[in-house]
């Protein structure tokens, strides 16, 4: 077969991904938080753009971009005119400072800042514990020894290394370190420093106010039997009589297991809400969360130097790339709001009755329902929806709330959040003593038109964080 060059003309269509288009991607993909943080990065990148004044009027050019939005709330929420009189006095403020003969005006609690802002310091547990040391009677190498442990113990209070370890770790004995160790677990909280549950309920039990002799017992000769829930095993086994054993096994449960937890400081994560669902009588609003939001615009000193005789062509050539993207900026900003609003009114649309009625009215949807909608694709939806979130009447829930498979129910379809809330009921409603078996939930699921699998039961209460009926059991 004989090799030739050949010249051929194709046309073809591809989509090629653009800084720009990357970027209004992005800007889709973000929550509120996320888009403040782009938008001050650009407002340092980029000297074009400009945060203007909520006072200072709409330019003619700012109106002409505006104009798709007035459907929704502005980007930026204009201030009432407020303007005060001449003769307006504010008497707050005089009377706390000339009015001596006056009580002192109360102030409003509502304009202190919210608790979640105001700082504070918690001590660890390594905190904690070397606190205790440097206030106790060890000394020399007894306290080297002891640092060395305290910086052994992980977050829920237990030594975390083999005694051994250790001892070649530090060149000293064993027993050394056993003797010291014994020191350490006097210290606050009562069981830290030990070695594995069993020491820790030990130690704990030691220091019990009313100590139960036979609490001592079953830890130290029937733990593994505890550990199985095998009571009239330990009973025989000690020979006492079950309710004796039941008395105990309650106390070594109020036991803490995890003595250390309470030192663990794990800040409360605050979710601001991208947009708001008010009911106003009875119906809904769709509000767009703007707090914090910049208002952009182009810089009127960059615009007069495009155009005059002094611009050298370099500087006309940069100021051109910055102000292209300055206009893209804000045209994908007011995509974004535009695109995030009209996803939320088409949920607010098929999820009508959740709103209304609760949770067992969540309905089914996929992300196809809403981009055929609002005529958009479905890949948009899934980033619109993604880590952003909705404050309604029902609470705070992530846009990704609203989407659910469909599970039959008789002849219609029940979305499967609705079916994990009914499962969340029926455990919450049963017998401590004799909780329901996967195949019970079922059972009492097919009551209600609900036909699935025990398998999916077991899925759904895995996912909910409910233990199996075993564990679930109370047993004293």
């Amino acid at each position: 077969m004989a090799l030739e060059i050949r010249q051929q003309l194709r046309q073809t269509q591809q989509l090629v991904m653009t800084p720009q288009l990357q970027q209004a991607i992005k800007l889709l993909q973000y929550n509120h938080l996320e888009m403040l943080t782009a938008l001050e990065h650009e407002l340092r990148e980029n000297p074009i753009l400009e945060v203007s004044s909520l006072e200072e009027p709409f330019t003619e050019q700012e109106k002409a971009q505006r104009n798709d939005l007035e459907s929704l709330e502005d980007l930026v929420k204009e201030p009432e005119n407020n303007r005060q009189e001449v003769l307006d006095i504010d008497w707050e403020s005089y009377l706390e400072s000339y009015g001596g003969d006056h009580a002192r005006v109360q102030k409003d609690s509502s304009e202190r800042p919210p608790l979640e802002n105001m700082a504070t310091y918690s001590h660890n547990l390594f905190e904690h514990l070397l606190w205790q040391l440097q206030l106790s009677r060890i000394e020399d190498e007894d306290r080297r020894i002891a640092l060395e442990i305290i910086g052994n113990i992980d977050e829920n209070g237990y030594l975390d290394v083999d005694l051994g370890n250790l001892s070649d770790l530090i060149s000293f004995s064993v027993a050394d370190i056993e003797r010291v160790l014994a020191q350490v677990q006097e210290f606050d909280p009562t069981g830290v420093a030990a070695r594995n549950l069993k020491e820790c309920l030990t130690i704990q039990a030691r220091e019990l106010e009313n100590e139960n002799e036979l609490v001592g017992r079953i830890l130290e000769d029937a733990f593994d039997l505890f550990e199985r829930g095998k009571l009239d095993v330990i009973a025989r086994k000690l020979k006492v009589s079950l309710d004796e054993v039941k008395q105990a096994a309650k106390i070594i449960s109020n036991l803490n297991p995890k003595p250390g937890r309470a030192f663990n400081n794990s800040d409360t994560i605050h979710v601001v809400p991208d947009i708001f669902i008010m009911k106003v009588g009875n119906d809904y609003s769709v509000f767009l969360n703007d707090d914090g939001l910049p208002r952009l615009r182009i810089s009127s000193y960059y615009q007069r130097e495009l155009h005059s005789n002094d611009c050298t062509p370099k500087a006309k050539e940069y100021i051109q790339e910055k102000m292209r993207g300055a206009m893209w900026l804000i045209k994908s900003i007011h995509q974004r709001q535009r695109t995030i609003f009209r996803v939320t009114q088409s949920i607010l649309k098929f999820q009508r009755e959740f709103f209304d009625k609760g949770i067992d009215y969540l309905r089914p949807l996929i992300l196809k329902d809403v981009a055929d909608d609002i005529e958009m694709h479905e890949s948009t939806i899934s980033r619109v929806t993604t880590n952003k979130y909705v404050h309604t009447p029902r609470g705070i829930y992530e846009l990704k709330y609203f989407f659910n498979a469909g599970i039959p129910q008789g002849v219609d379809s029940i979305a499967s959040e609705a079916v994990k809330n009914q499962i969340l009921r029926i455990v919450k409603s049963e017998n401590p003593k004799k909780p329901a078996s996967d195949k019970q939930i079922v059972d009492e699921l097919a009551r209600s038109q609900i036909h699935i699998a025990r398998r999916t039961v077991a899925k759904y209460r895995d996912m909910l964080g409910i233990p199996p009926s075993s564990k679930r059991k109370k047993r004293f």
